[in-house]
C-alpha cells in the first residue's frame, strides 16, 4: 500500500507528514538524542520554538545526525513576548543563531498575541522573501485571526499549527483552513497520552497489530493532518514512525471521529494569558 509521506504546501514547499515535536523536551543532552534518534529512524521533520528552550540542541541533533542539511525540514516558532515588527526579526536572527542554521523550512507565529500578531506577520514576509524561512504560518489561530490576518497579508500562511487529536477534532476549523489551502498540522497529536487507554483505540490497534498511539497517528495521516508526536525515548520515537504498513477502514476512522468531545487539554487561543 502506497501512502504519500509528503505534502507539498501551498506555496509549493514539501513538508513531510509526520515528524518530531521537541515541546518540553530538555535543552542539552535530551534534545541532541531525540533529533538525532528521529532522524536515524527515517524522520525528516523536526519541529521547535524559541519558547521550547532547545533550539541549541535540536541544530546539535541534525549536525550529529549527518543526514544532508536540505533533507530535513526544520520548524521554529516567534514567541508572544517577541510579537511586533522589529522585535519579530530580531527574534528569528536569534532562532537562526541557536540552530546554527542558513535558513528554517518553516517559521510560525507561536499564538495570536491580540494587536500584535499583524507587525509580526508583516516581518514574517520580510524574512520570507529574504530565502531565510522557506515557508512561513502560523500556530493556534482560530478562523478569526486568520479571516484577520488574511485582510492585509500578501504572504498567505501556508500552515496553522493547532490542538488537534480525537477528543478534539477541530473539524469546523480543519474545513475552513482546506477551504484556504492552509495545511492543519497537529500539536499534542496523541492527547499528551491522555486518551492512549480509550477502549475504541486500543481494540483497534489489535486488529492491526498496533499501539493506540500508532493508530493516532495513522487517523491524524489519513485525514490529512501533518503530525508531531513528541518523546524523549528512543523505542517510542521508532514506534510513533511505524505507521506506513496499514491503513484504517472508513468505519475505524467514523469510530475514532465519534471520540471528539471538543475537549482541549491546551490552553483555548481566545483565552490564552499571554
Amino acid at each position: 500500500m502506497s501512502f504519500e509521506t509528503t505534502k507539498e504546501l501551498a506555496n509549493g514547499s514539501i513538508i513531510p507528514r509526520l515528524g518530531l515535536g521537541v515541546w518540553k523536551v530538555e535543552d542539552g543532552k535530551e534534545a541532541v538524542n531525540s533529533v538525532k534518534w528521529a532522524l536515524e529512524t527515517g524522520y525528516r521533520l523536526i519541529d521547535t520554538a524559541a519558547a521550547y528552550k532547545n533550539e541549541e540542541g535540536v541544530g546539535e541533533g541534525i549536525r550529529q545526525s549527518g543526514v544532508p542539511r536540505e533533507e530535513i525540514f526544520v520548524t521554529t516558532k516567534l514567541w508572544n513576548a517577541d510579537q511586533g515588527y522589529e522585535s519579530a526579526l530580531k527574534a528569528f536572527d536569534e532562532s537562526l543563531e541557536k540552530l546554527g542554521l542558513d535558513y528554517v523550512d518553516l517559521y510560525l507565529i507561536h499564538w495570536p498575541v491580540e494587536g500584535k500578531y499583524k507587525d509580526s506577520w508583516r516581518a514574517m514576509e520580510e524574512i520570507y522573501h529574504s530565502g531565510r524561512a522557506k515557508a512561513i504560518g502560523v500556530s493556534n489561530f482560530h478562523e478569526h485571526h486568520l479571516e484577520d490576518l488574511l485582510k492585509d497579508a500578501t504572504v498567505k500562511p501556508v500552515v496553522d499549527q493547532v490542538e488537534i487529536h480525537p477528543t478534539l477534532t477541530q473539524e469546523p476549523l480543519r474545513r475552513f483552513l482546506a477551504e484556504h489551502d492552509i495545511a492543519a498540522e497537529a500539536w499534542s497529536p496523541l492527547g499528551q497520552g491522555k486518551i492512549l487507554e480509550n477502549p475504541v483505540l486500543v481494540e483497534i490497534g489489535k486488529k492491526h497489530n498496533k499501539t493506540a498511539a500508532q493508530v493516532i497517528i495513522r487517523w491524524h495521516l489519513q485525514n490529512d493532518i501533518i503530525v508531531i508526536p513528541k518523546s524523549v525515548h528512543e523505542d517510542r520515537i521508532k514506534q510513533n514512525f511505524d505507521v506506513f504498513d496499514f491503513e484504517l477502514s472508513k468505519d475505524e476512522m467514523e469510530q475514532i471521529d465519534q471520540l471528539n468531545t471538543n475537549e482541549r487539554i491546551g490552553p483555548d487561543p481566545d483565552n490564552f494569558d499571554f
